[in-house]
């Protein structure tokens, strides 16, 4: 399970938008924040992409049920039924820790 969610991105991206718009700040500190922020985004775009490809993926699955299955390995089902079990709760706190 992942330590962050995307509550928490959208916390830490809020946060650099506090730094960078504190009054009196030091053009330095301005440079230094600048930077930590464009990298933050940097990463975000990438969660961000790897969510819409999850959403994709389940949209997929929605339209177009079981047979598009061996496209999309992840949310394929298990070789058990008590597997299957295990990997739809994982999934579900996955979903939640994000």
């Amino acid at each position: 399970m992942t330590k962050n969610s995307l509550n928490d991105l959208n916390d830490h991206l809020f946060a650099a938008l506090e730094r960078l718009g504190e009054e009196g700040i030091s053009a330095e500190t301005i440079e230094t924040e600048s930077k930590r922020a464009t990298a933050i985004v940097d990463v975000a775009d990438q969660i961000i992409e790897g969510q819409k490809l999850k959403i994709t993926a389940a949209k997929l699955f929605a339209e177009h049920g079981e047979r598009v299955l061996p496209m999309l390995p992840r949310i394929g089902p298990p070789a058990s039924g008590a597997k299957a079990a295990e990997a739809i709760e994982h999934d579900k706190g996955e979903d939640k820790a994000e």
